[in-house]
């Protein structure tokens, strides 16, 4: 099973439960990555955000600090989930991802141990599937606490800002986990969907949802412009990154690549064999 703790702070403040039924409080994550799901949310009157890294946004949704969360899709077959999948809005890809990446000094094969950035789950079980399939070779996987000489290490995977505000100088060696996935399935690969609790009522919900994402969507541009810099990237990467890398709704391929990586999770005994993914 997998069990990859972030590192970093507190837990953001609970919202009073005194609303109304038609008021969502969403669980956002942090990256530029996430930006175009969320276009004009923020000024929505039902809607209140609260921004995580992708690794804590699963517990607040499981303590009900959020109502809906933007969730690593692992975290969806992990034992005593009851969740579904509200929005066909997503954090996917269709080959590299460009902040997915494993940093290594020797070549994919011969890695054994992976020091893995504490906010990731899907990318940390995603490594693993494929390490497996590939190369027939578990990984020794090791959280990189901010004690770890990285210096040291022999493989690092980090995702989203990180890797364009981190430098890895020593680790020459550069494998894109989405990259990877298309290159062994021929499939998009899903890292992140908006999910709920299965009892709560949607209402209008999923339409904003993706209302918002068509808007992120056209002004992806615009919105790397504005957001790229304060988060570390140079600008003109941050608009190649939103407009050609990734992808921000569930197809039919998205959602067989989402099914064939579960299936192979399963297989690998990373996940339980008795969960399945619930679609709203």
């Amino acid at each position: 099973m997998i069990e990859v703790r972030s590192q970093k702070g507190c837990k953001p403040v609970v919202e009073s439960q005194d609303r109304h039924a038609n008021e969502y409080r969403l669980g956002v994550v942090s990256y530029l990555n996430a930006k175009p799901l969320i276009e004009g949310l923020d000024g929505h009157g039902n809607l209140t955000l609260t921004h995580a890294v992708p690794a804590n946004l699963p517990g607040m949704l499981e303590s009900d600090e959020v109502d809906v969360a933007l969730v690593p899709v692992v975290d969806l077959v992990l034992p005593s989930r009851s969740w579904k999948i509200v929005s066909d809005a997503c954090i996917g890809c269709d080959g590299e991802t460009l902040t997915v990446r494993i940093y290594s000094n020797v070549p994919p094969s011969e890695i054994r141990t992976l020091h893995v950035d504490g906010d990731s789950h899907t990318s940390v079980a995603l490594a693993q599937v494929i390490w497996r399939e590939q190369f027939g070779q578990p990984l020794n996987i090791v959280p990189l606490c901010d004690s770890v000489d990285r210096q040291s290490c022999e493989a690092i995977l980090l995702i989203g800002d990180k890797v364009i505000t981190s430098r890895l100088p020593h680790l020459e060696i550069e494998t894109d986990l989405g990259g990877a996935w298309k290159s062994m399935t021929g499939l998009p690969f899903v890292f992140a969907v908006w999910a709920a609790k299965h009892d709560l009522e949607l209402g209008e919900l999923p339409t904003l949802l993706g209302a918002a994402r068509d808007a992120g969507v056209r002004d992806a541009a615009r919105i790397a412009s504005d957001v790229g810099p304060s988060l570390g990237w140079p600008i003109e990467l941050a608009r190649r990154y939103l407009t050609h890398r990734l992808r921000f709704t569930l197809t039919a391929r998205h959602k067989e690549g989402l099914s064939r990586f579960v299936q192979l999770a399963k297989q690998h005994q990373l996940v339980p064999s008795t969960q399945e993914l619930e679609f709203a």
